[in-house]
């Protein structure tokens, strides 16, 4: 091989390319990961898309948020919040089970969520802490939200929500302008290439 070799211009535009990526790369994990870290989300599914089946979905996560608005509230943390959903999904499943006669599963796990843009707040793609409320076979159109910090029924970030985040998540999830929206479709870049790559 010839020491004295230089690289030509297409051969360094492609390293940079590549170092360029997993920079990137590396940063959209970080930050996905840490705005997952710091929340759950409420996933309820309904046996199918039949509007009886899709108006009893509605019933049950009103009876499910209902249920879970006092005992969250003793969550100073999301290791806190964690735990107490961990421990009521029994509670879940029979708060759930009042206003339904379809058998009810309760989980909580890790899902992978597309982005959602609630209004004043956007999430992007990513994998995050779940709380899956199935309905009989969970084969109908599903409802989904914030439920630790609780912005399930907020139209913004409340206090509560904006004290459980850190500054650098509230400003991504709420920010207004084109840098938001770079950086939205960079996590969405990693995201898919992500999943395609498990797969």
């Amino acid at each position: 091989m010839d020491e004295n070799r230089t690289l030509h211009p297409w051969e360094l535009a492609l390293l940079l390319s590549v170092c360029l990526t997993l920079v990137v790369g590396a940063w959209a994990g970080a930050r996905q990961e840490g705005l997952s870290d710091s929340l759950v989300r409420l996933h309820v599914i309904a046996a199918s898309d039949s509007a009886a089946d899709q108006a009893e979905k509605l019933r049950v996560r009103d009876a499910v948020l209902s249920y879970l608005a006092p005992k969250l509230e003793a969550a100073e943390s999301i290791s806190d919040a964690r735990a107490i959903l961990r421990a009521e999904q029994a509670g879940i499943r029979k708060a759930a089970r009042s206003v339904t006669r379809q058998n009810v599963t309760v989980t909580f796990t890790r899902e992978h969520y597309p982005t959602r843009d609630y209004g004043s707040f956007a999430l992007p793609a990513g994998t995050y802490p779940s709380l899956r409320v199935i309905l009989g076979s969970g084969q109908g159109h599903n409802w989904w939200c914030v439920v630790f910090p609780p912005l399930c029924t907020a139209e913004t970030l409340e206090n509560a929500a904006v004290e459980a985040l850190s500054d650098d998540d509230v400003r991504l999830i709420t920010a207004d302008g084109t840098d938001v929206v770079i950086k939205f479709r960079v996590l969405e870049w990693y995201d898919a290439l992500k999943e395609a790559l498990t797969k």
